[in-house]
């Protein structure tokens, strides 16, 4: 008696195992079959699909990797979408910006060449074919170097550097183009050491930009370049009167080219800034840019202190 309970006992979890177990079958079959079908959606480029389950369901912790996949797999698609973009834009804008000065320095030498021009007319023409060739060669210096700081062979020259000396150095070289295009200048570099982490040159580069954007582009009347230690930070800032940058333009200012359209000069690859802010960033520095249209407009470059 007691021994056919035990047998009845037995076949009656044996039974409810096997309920379960065959529950538990069909429940894994169905998300397999639902895994199955969203990933097909995914391929198919529905890449807003994704994995739904329960925490306590046995496929979950595979969806959630799944899941985990689809989104860097969609981080990437955008962001190579993104860079499709951009080379699309950047090749428009080559394309305008190389053929059209291009055209027009053809333009000057075939007149030179063909004798349309003499006298004083052709030196001023041959004149004008030099500056644009200069010109033409800048823009395709600068479209180079975006091209070399992107690229994986890219390296800088990092070391400790006395900041404020060095700043000086590259800023003496300017204070004859200053006077001689009547702009008032006024430099505050601290006497005292301050020791930072950077590429010489990717400075350099960065400092020149901000002076010659002044010197290019705000019709300021005056310029004035500070340094300051700001708590653990070496805060340089490049400031002038200039006609200064719309608000609608700040937010793009840093954008790979491009151009501010009001009240701003047309020349430029709409490359610079973009180029320097890639190179604080490579130093671990930030730059911001403050601005009141035709009152000021403020570049800071903030970098950390060598400690």
């Amino acid at each position: 008696m007691l021994w056919n309970v035990v047998l009845a006992l037995l076949f009656g979890i044996a039974l409810l195992f096997s309920i379960v177990c065959f529950t538990k079958l069909i429940s894994v079959k169905r998300q397999l079959k639902d895994m199955t079908e969203t990933l097909e959606d995914i391929q198919s480029g529905n890449g807003n699909r994704k994995i739904l389950v329960a925490e306590n369901e046995l496929t979950a912790e595979l969806s959630f990797k799944m899941n985990e996949i689809v989104y860097s797999y969609e981080e990437q698609l955008l962001q190579l979408r993104a860079a499709n973009e951009a080379n699309r834009q950047l090749m428009t804008s080559l394309s305008h910006d190389v053929r059209t000065p291009l055209t027009t320095l053809l333009g000057y030498l075939d007149a030179v060449h063909r004798g349309v021009v003499t006298g004083k007319t052709r030196e001023d023409y041959l004149v004008i074919a030099r500056k644009k060739a200069h010109d033409l060669k800048d823009y395709i210096d600068t479209l180079f170097d975006w091209f070399k700081l992107n690229s994986s062979e890219f390296s800088l020259s990092i070391a400790s550097v006395e900041l404020s000396e060095l700043t000086r150095n590259i800023l003496k070289d300017w204070i004859p183009i200053f006077e001689e295009k009547n702009l008032n200048y006024e430099i505050e570099l601290p006497e005292k050491p301050l020791p930072v982490k950077v590429d010489i040159d990717g400075y350099a580069r960065i400092m020149n930009n901000f002076v010659q954007n002044v010197m290019t582009h705000s019709q300021a009347t005056q310029i004035r370049i500070d340094m300051s230690q700001v708590n653990s930070e070496i805060k340089i800032s490049v400031e002038d009167n200039g006609i200064g940058i719309d608000k609608s333009d700040l937010k793009y200012i840093f954008d790979r080219l491009y151009k501010c359209d009001k009240g701003r000069s047309h020349k430029g690859s709409g490359l610079g800034l973009a180029i320097v802010q890639q190179l604080a960033k490579k130093m671990n520095g930030r730059i911001k840019v403050q601005s009141e249209p035709n009152q000021y407009t403020i570049f800071t470059v903030f970098f950390p202190l060598d400690d």
